[in-house]
């Protein structure tokens, strides 16, 4: 496309967490999936990174939404702001003119007709004229660098912020796919109970996903541990502050329970494989993208428990957006783009 086209291609990685756009195979925004808005106008005050300082923080007349819960959209109206407020950001970035814009989106493999339609329409009212859609399990193996059109079998395991996505992947289409609503958020709640359980203090959502970021693990022994993190909040009896170190053996404990949900997803979703792909991925191994991949030993206790080895993508965060970049740019040669 010419600098002064005027329709310009974007590719959006709409996550639960966070939001990436790509344009001209560069980053142009990675920000939270959160809107400002003034409870009484409902105008758009922040957008990202910006919107994502106030939460928590915000006076009475402004709240902070994440439009997107468990990997679909639950507030239509601030999603749209939300796609509009990103991809104006990402204009004045690049300083490039879009008055319509030819957009690739991953969603979610589980995604209903209805919930396909409302990304659909929120991302034409954000001044999108031609929308594609890719499932998110199909862009994390392009974004990965895996040949998905070829005749063998591939395993992917996204663990985003609100949903895992588990598929196999052959010829160019998902054989298989199994879609749970449990992965990085279901994580940070538990490390928010734990802490109100075990330590009486009440954190944030932001403390726990540091907590989780600092000293997250699946396994109860690892070669290279992270030191003790010291979580500052108040006591839930007193509300006097409490200082406790948080060691990385305790947050394995008290997410085991998510992370054995995701193992048995895995090992179902295995169960439906047909028995010629199953032996390819016994011999590629299977594929973990997401943020979720970034859990301390995930990949070891995956590859311990089922047996087959677990590879972590080279930039797990960013598997799915670079895959949608990697659509835009074959619009034409991937039948499995949803149009």
């Amino acid at each position: 496309m010419g600098f002064f086209s005027l329709t310009k291609e974007i590719a959006i990685d709409l996550g639960t967490a966070n939001t990436v756009i790509i344009h001209n195979d560069k980053i142009v925004i990675d920000e939270p999936s959160i809107v400002a808005l003034d409870k009484r106008t409902d105008k758009l005050i922040a957008v990202g990174k910006e919107a994502q300082l106030m939460e928590g923080k915000e006076p009475n007349e402004i709240r902070t939404v994440r439009p997107l819960k468990k990997g679909v959209i639950a507030d239509f109206q601030a999603a749209e702001l939300m796609i509009r407020g990103l991809v104006k950001k990402a204009n004045s970035n690049s300083r490039w003119f879009s008055p319509s814009l030819r957009m690739v989106v991953g969603i979610p493999s589980g995604s209903t007709e209805v919930e396909i339609r409302a990304v659909r329409d929120s991302s034409e009212h954000a001044n999108g004229q031609d929308v594609y859609m890719i499932y998110e399990p199909m862009a994390a193996a392009l974004g990965i660098g895996l040949d998905v059109l070829a005749a063998e079998g591939n395993m992917i395991v996204d663990i985003g912020g609100g949903t895992t996505e588990i598929a196999v992947i052959s010829l160019g289409g998902i054989v298989s796919n199994k879609s749970i609503q449990v992965a990085g958020d279901d994580l940070t709640d538990d490390i928010i109970g734990h802490m109100r359980r075990a330590h009486n203090v009440r954190v944030g959502v932001r403390t726990a996903e540091q907590i989780k970021i600092k000293v997250g693990s699946a396994l109860t022994e690892l070669e290279n541990p992270p030191e003790d993190y010291i979580v500052h909040g108040p006591n839930q009896i007193t509300a006097l502050p409490m200082e406790i170190p948080v060691s990385y053996q305790e947050i394995s404990h008290c997410i085991e329970k998510t992370i054995s949900k995701i193992e048995a997803a895995v090992l179902g979703a295995l169960e439906q494989t047909p028995p010629e792909l199953y032996a390819d991925i016994v011999h590629n191994g299977i594929w973990l993208a997401g943020g979720g991949a970034l859990i301390r030993g995930l990949d070891k206790r995956l590859t311990d428990k089922i047996g087959i080895q677990f590879h972590i993508a080279e930039d797990p965060l960013l598997a799915v957006a670079k895959g949608t970049g990697v659509a835009l740019r074959n619009i034409h040669n991937f039948s499995f783009l949803i149009k």
